[in-house]
């Protein structure tokens, strides 16, 4: 009888985990650095690690990516849910630039955004800092994404204007400067809202995790004490 329960012990310990893991709390959980990105220069250009960016988005976002600059520059969007603790967005920037620039190689931009802040971050090489100045590069990032990301995490729409400022920069025009903040009334929908669909999940995990931890070791003693 006492090995029977432990089985039965076993396999709702094994279904818990299952459960977790099929919820997304794991993945949710997991911190990102630099060792978490792969040694060469990915061949896309969008590396979407927190799945923000719809499939349509993904490529027409890559497209833009491609061409951006021409073939002296390469250009990359990268999505984190959050960051390695003690790490900076800017800081994993600057990490993957060194890892993904070759010698005699193509300058490389980096838009970067992370989920959990909703913040974003924008490095280039060196060889771009002529054309491309650290003011400038701070500025699209905290301004002209922030806003789109504030306003409701546009994350394409970040995307884009960052593209958009940089790319007639580059192009010897005038800086456009950040989008002008435009009050909007909300438009009433019936679809969820991001906020109400983490509360949900969170009522959820709190459901699960009041079961499990009141039940496992309620089982356990009575396994054990027999």
């Amino acid at each position: 009888m006492g090995h029977r329960l432990r089985q039965q012990l076993s396999a709702l310990l094994l279904a818990t985990v299952l459960l977790l893991g099929s919820m997304g709390l794991a993945p949710a959980a997991w911190a990102t650095g630099v060792a978490d990105f792969t040694d060469q220069a990915p061949a896309t250009h969008v590396i979407d690690t927190a799945d923000l960016i719809s499939r349509a988005a993904n490529t027409e976002l890559d497209r833009r990516l491609e061409s951006f600059g021409g073939s002296e520059l390469e250009a990359r969007l990268v999505t984190l849910r959050r960051l390695d603790y003690g790490l900076s967005l800017d800081g994993l920037g600057q990490g993957l630039l060194q890892r993904w620039s070759a010698p005699n190689g193509p300058q490389q931009l980096l838009l970067l955004i992370e989920s959990q802040n909703n913040s974003a971050a924008v490095v280039a090489s060196e060889g771009l800092a002529d054309r491309l100045p650290q003011e400038l590069l701070a500025s699209t990032a905290i301004s002209t994404m922030g806003l789109p990301l504030r306003e409701g995490a546009r994350y394409r729409q970040a995307s884009l204007d960052a593209l958009d400022r940089l790319g007639a920069v580059l192009q010897g025009e005038a800086d456009p400067g950040p989008p002008q903040l435009q009050e909007r009334l909300p438009i009433e929908t019936n679809i969820p809202t991001r906020e109400e669909t983490a509360s949900s999940n969170a009522l959820l995990w709190v459901v699960v995790l009041l079961v499990v931890g009141t039940l496992v070791p309620m089982i356990t003693w009575w396994v054990f004490s027999r």
